[in-house]
């Protein structure tokens, strides 16, 4: 990767998977405008119950954002990325979204900014993008083919008019491309942002990744699609479903080639505060922070120097493991692994306290990041849930082995049954370091020594 490009993404937890391990980011609900309506959608602009993109706890106007930030800042050393994701539309609701900008700059010049847009109205605001200093913009773009957006986009809003159907689909695409190749030529990284509809455009993300990579996006994000009846979005009341981890993975695979991956989105709420995976946005809704926060930036400047050091030694330790793969295995099949781990790259979570697993890739060439399974944690009150292991056990399907800091008894043994292998030999140990010995025990030059002896 240039070094130009590097420095804009080393500490940006959703363009870089690397640093998704250290860094923080927080999105504030200043953008509740929105100019289409997307079939898997419904905006919520008080619920604290749902973890998906469209919802908040409580919209704020600059200043309450501002305000947000700064103590978010004090208390949370990781971060590093300030974000506008709606709950709307952060480029049609410009104005709340530029003041937001204007007000932080001046308490924290020294955040990454970046927004989160449908396209539509992101051409007329590529210029004042790049005056904000906001290098990364993520477009939502789930279709080049406006028969298939018909599907997706009951209707768009633009220029004083609604359209519907084929012709407003039409529009959109047009937009989006429009806007994705000005921010190419300004120097603007791009994400792109694809939900993975089953049935709708799973096959047609090939040809879209196509497009996005011949108009310089950096990263291509293929979502799953949340679907719940609960969520009152039409593709909920509807029935359709959302993909299984093993086809969204698949449709990942075949991606590959083309425009550069993400795969570990958490597909955020519009005011989620802390590292990915985790939300802290209840810790910091307006009546529980001060009215005027003090923030001192020495403790981001300390940690950013503690990172750089783990940094340097976890690379080491990754170089180290791929060679012992290189030297001990020589063809062995490709196994898939999940991680219960709260960041730092390490294994060093409870299997109780996971809310989600970290799945990875071994063979013989090495050590790969290929996702992320949410689940309900297991511990409650400090006793098992078998009902929610139920859950874990449907989020590692097609997993055989989870590496875990620590594990109960009881929950081993279920998983055991179930075939699923707990490993608990590595904690705190560096996620690839720790795959990697444990799959040259199994399948390497080692694993044949100790057979013969």
């Amino acid at each position: 990767m240039p070094a130009h490009i590097w420095d804009k993404v080393k500490d940006h937890p959703c363009y870089s998977e690397e640093a998704h391990h250290y860094f923080a980011r927080m999105h504030v609900a200043v953008a509740p405008a929105c100019n289409i309506q997307c079939n898997y959608c419904n905006r919520k602009y008080d619920c604290a119950n749902e973890s998906r993109p469209g919802v908040t706890s409580e919209k704020l106007t600059p200043e309450q954002a501002a305000r947000k930030v700064a103590a978010v800042a004090a208390k949370v050393p990781q971060l590093s990325v300030l974000g506008i994701a709606g709950p709307g539309d952060s480029m049609f609701d410009w104005r709340h979204t530029s003041a937001t900008f204007r007000e932080v700059s001046k308490l924290m010049p020294d955040l990454k900014y970046c927004v989160s847009t449908n396209g539509l109205a992101l051409p007329d605001h590529v210029d004042e993008l790049a005056e904000h200093n906001i290098d990364h913009v993520t477009i939502t773009i789930n279709m080049i083919d406006p028969e298939i957006g018909a599907l997706i986009y009951p209707w768009i809003y633009f220029k004083g008019k609604r359209y519907t159907g084929i012709e407003g689909a039409r529009i959109l695409h047009e937009r989006q491309m429009e806007g994705l190749e000005r921010l190419t030529e300004k120097g603007i990284l791009t994400k792109i942002n694809s939900v993975m509809i089953p049935g709708i455009n799973d096959q047609h993300l090939i040809e879209v990744n196509k497009a996005i990579k011949a108009r310089g996006a950096f990263l291509h994000n293929v979502m799953p699609l949340i679907s719940d009846a609960a969520h009152g979005t039409a593709f909920g009341l509807s029935g359709q479903r959302g993909p299984k981890p093993a086809e969204l993975k698949d449709l990942q695979d075949k991606l590959a080639g083309g425009a550069n991956l993400m795969r570990h989105c958490r597909q955020c709420r519009a005011d989620a505060v802390g590292m990915l995976g985790e939300d802290l946005s209840q810790d910091f809704t307006l009546d529980k922070i001060p009215e005027a926060p003090s923030y001192d930036p020495e403790p981001r400047r300390l940690y950013r120097e503690v990172v750089e050091r783990e940094r340097a030694d976890r690379n080491k330790a990754v170089a180290s493991a791929e060679a012992e793969l290189a030297e001990t295995v020589e063809e062995a099949p490709a196994k898939l692994v999940a991680i219960c781990t709260k960041g730092g790259g390490r294994i060093n979570q409870h299997f109780g306290h996971a809310k989600e697993f970290q799945v990875f890739e071994v063979d013989a060439k090495g050590v790969r990041f290929s996702g992320h399974r949410k689940a309900d944690n297991y511990c409650v009150g400090g006793y098992g849930d078998d009902d929610k292991l139920d859950v874990v056990l449907a989020a590692l399907e097609g997993i055989e082995t989870v590496f875990v800091a620590k594990i109960g008894r009881c929950p081993k043994d279920d998983l055991k049954k179930a075939g699923i292998e707990a490993v608990d030999q590595y904690p705190f140990e560096y996620i690839e370091t720790a795959i990697a010995a444990w799959y040259a025990d199994r399948f390497g030059n080692r694993a044949e020594t100790s057979v013969i002896a």
